[in-house]
């Protein structure tokens, strides 16, 4: 079964970066790779904004 937490997409997303720097990788594969780099880095953003939204929201609470 597959994480699917924060530290896993950046993982991932430094895989897909190595993948990229790969001077033999077809420009199909690139895109594809990217577009996959992309998501992975997006969900990240929006799971540590989330994050710090729940930090405010103890910090008012308290």
């Amino acid at each position: 079964m597959a994480k699917n937490d924060f530290e896993t997409k950046l993982e991932n997303s430094k895989k897909i970066l190595e993948t990229l720097m790969n001077p033999e990788i077809t420009l199909e594969a690139s895109v594809k790779a990217y577009e996959s780099g992309m998501r992975e880095l997006t969900e990240a953003q929006k799971m540590l904004e989330d994050a710090q939204i729940k930090i405010q929201e103890i910090k008012v609470s308290l």
